[in-house]
């Protein structure tokens, strides 16, 4: 057999075993998007009244994971903010949040790719975007500041929440504005996902997915719950049929 069909045949196998191997990560979440929530908000009070358990933050989980690898119950996207950490604020530990931060909790390319790998390939029921009160990247953005480097197109994510957020509170104050752009820009990350990810929309279409909005506030510890985009049966509707429209 010539070195090129050999090495053909070599190069399908490896495919269909990656794509097996996703295939099973991609399964049924063996918890439901309901009792992933429970656990979050159970954590957070637990974290607001100091009442912290500290789970799975011992030597036996780190070894429990590398044996058994991972399987986080809920994949988040939150902001870089060095005073929103994540697992400490559910009060959860190793393994159990498959966690994307970047400044402003936008979703970009490499944010979404993340995402669908903790929503498709490792299961998870539930997709939380959490944003945060005060936050710098939004409130830069609300006053026009200039800023350098890489950082206008991360915050060009933002501009479109900054400006629906204007929209809706005319001649607001600019604090107020920046409390209804942190919140919009909750919803412009989870748009922004349903828009550009067919593996999300698939996943919610299935009933293996949920996707949430959250805000966190930096001054009690509290995780105010948004619940689903208000438009995501519409978005779906939308991005849905173009996708039937490319195939």
């Amino acid at each position: 057999m010539k070195k090129t069909a050999i090495l053909s045949i070599l190069v399908l196998c490896v495919t269909l075993a990656a794509s097996a191997l996703w295939a099973s990560s991609a399964s049924a979440p063996s918890v439901t998007a309901e009792e992933a929530l429970n656990w979050l908000k159970e954590g957070n009070s637990r974290y607001v009244s100091g009442a912290m358990t500290h789970q799975n933050q011992n030597q036996d989980r780190r070894s429990a994971t590398v044996a058994e690898g991972q399987h986080p119950f809920v994949t988040m996207l939150g902001c870089s903010d060095s005073r929103v950490p994540v697992e400490v604020l559910f009060d959860r530990g190793i393994g159990d949040l498959f966690v994307i931060r970047v400044a402003g909790n936008v979703a970009d390319t490499d944010e979404i790719g993340s995402i669908e790998y903790g929503t498709d390939h490792l299961g998870t029921p539930l997709l939380v975007v959490l944003g945060h009160t005060r936050c710098g990247a939004v409130t830069a953005v609300v006053k026009g500041e200039k800023v350098h480097g890489h950082i206008p197109p991360l915050v060009a994510n933002i501009k479109p929440a900054v400006a629906k957020a204007k929209a809706k509170a005319p001649g607001a104050a600019e604090s107020a504005l920046v409390e209804e752009a942190v919140k919009a820009n909750v919803w412009q990350a989870v748009e922004d996902v349903l828009k550009n990810s067919l593996a999300v929309r698939m996943r919610i279409g299935e009933g293996k997915l949920k996707v949430m909005g959250a805000i966190y506030d930096l001054e009690s510890g509290k995780v105010e719950w948004l619940g689903a985009h208000p438009n995501q049966e519409a978005l779906l509707k939308e991005y849905g049929a173009k996708d039937k429209k490319h195939h």
